[in-house]
């Protein structure tokens, strides 16, 4: 369990950061089962998704436990809304505010993070067998401002590959880091997907769940006809984390949502590993869940 005191508190007061950037430098096509170079002829410098937060991902386990994710998925461009002698299914759009906001794309990207004014980055990470996770993004840090969220890897700080370190050793890393220009490359979330869903006339979208795990669809839902899957945790609802939130609280998030919404989802047999070893009661009780902006 992680110590209640911020790991990144510094001594004195620093002066305030300039805005964290963000840039992609790589994307992945979903669901492979082996990480790319980050750049065109380097090293790998992180393990396979067979080394994934301690699973044994082999093919053989991922097709006996989610065999949804079996080879790659191929991206679609944008089209025009999908329609049944009933009406509109779900609109399959990159134009989406929602879907915008969602941003999954199995890619790695860099951040430039700062320090606020009390020497604190506002995230916390977990050391899970050979990689290095973030379980808790604080609201309206600088590392919620660059857009790191609850599951992406860090494979570097400042040019530093973290492949193999300890919580304590990367949070050492950020404490003697300078105010700006942190550099931390990061691999987007792995075995997470999101779906876009249309509204009914009564505002459902056609699932169930419970403890935020799907486990019921609705025949002929909009969630039924374009694949939500049971056996799934919600993450985020339009791009908000929804992660340690009641069911009740995504529930009232979902009913808010315009007549088009978004929602990100990851395996239970992925999401029960993170959460069994990413201390739950600090990411319950401190995740940012603020909405995210474009």
């Amino acid at each position: 369990m992680l110590p209640q005191r911020s790991l990144l508190q510094c001594p004195t007061p620093q002066p305030p950061c300039t805005p964290p950037l963000s840039r992609t430098l790589s994307p992945l096509p979903p669901y492979l089962s082996s990480p790319l170079p980050y750049a065109m002829n380097a090293p790998v410098v992180y393990p396979s998704l067979s080394d994934y937060m301690g699973l044994e991902l082999t093919p053989e386990v991922i097709a006996a436990n989610m065999p949804e994710y079996v080879g790659t998925v191929a991206l679609q461009p944008p089209r025009e809304l999908a329609r049944t002698e009933s009406g509109m299914v779900a609109p399959i759009s990159n134009l989406t505010v929602g879907l915008q906001r969602a941003q999954v794309n199995h890619g790695i990207r860099e951040l430039v993070l700062c320090k606020d004014r009390d020497g604190k980055v506002g995230v916390r990470v977990a050391a899970i067998n050979k990689g290095v996770f973030v379980c808790l993004v604080m609201k309206d840090t600088p590392a919620a401002m660059a857009g790191l969220r609850f599951g992406d890897q860090l494979l570097q700080v400042n040019g530093e590959v973290l492949a193999g370190y300890s919580r304590d050793q990367v949070h050492n890393l950020f404490k003697k880091s300078p105010v700006n220009g942190i550099s931390v490359i990061v691999r987007d979330r792995p075995f997470e997907r999101t779906v876009t869903l249309h509204k009914d006339s009564v505002g459902h979208v056609g699932f169930h769940f419970k403890n935020g795990e799907i486990f019921r669809l609705v025949k002929d839902s909009s969630a039924a006809r374009n694949g939500v899957l049971t056996e799934h945790h919600l993450l985020e609802v339009d791009g908000q984390n929804v992660v340690g939130l009641k069911d009740k609280e995504i529930a009232t998030i979902i009913e808010k949502a315009p007549p088009v919404v978004t929602i990100t989802v990851i395996p239970t047999f992925v999401y029960d590993h993170i959460m069994k070893k990413m201390a739950s009661n600090l990411v319950k009780a401190a995740m940012d869940h603020s909405v995210p902006s474009l």
